[in-house]
């Protein structure tokens, strides 16, 4: 285990997640229903496999692409996803 690799991993996403709708998703969701457990273990369970699926694709992309076209292509989507959403398409 690198565990410098796995704090860095950590401090990123808990830093990106901070704030997000999923985040607000799961406080509306405990509130409404009373049951926080249930919703933190759904949210876990949501994360994790999302985070797998990522984990999974970008290993694979890893062995295939350079990683200069990886991260290019990450940040035009990012762009891309912000101009519809700023223009109200998505």
């Amino acid at each position: 285990m690198n565990w410098r690799v796995m704090l860095t991993t950590f401090g990123v996403i808990f830093l990106a997640e901070m704030g997000d709708k999923t985040q607000l998703a799961a406080m509306t969701l405990a509130s409404q229903t009373g049951k926080p457990w249930a919703v933190l273990a759904g949210a876990i369970l949501a994360l994790a496999a999302v985070s797998a699926v990522g984990v999974a694709v970008g290993s694979a992309l890893g062995h295939y692409l350079p990683l200069q076209w990886i991260k290019r292509a990450a940040g035009a989507a990012f762009i891309i996803i912000g101009a519809l959403i700023l223009f109200e398409k998505l």
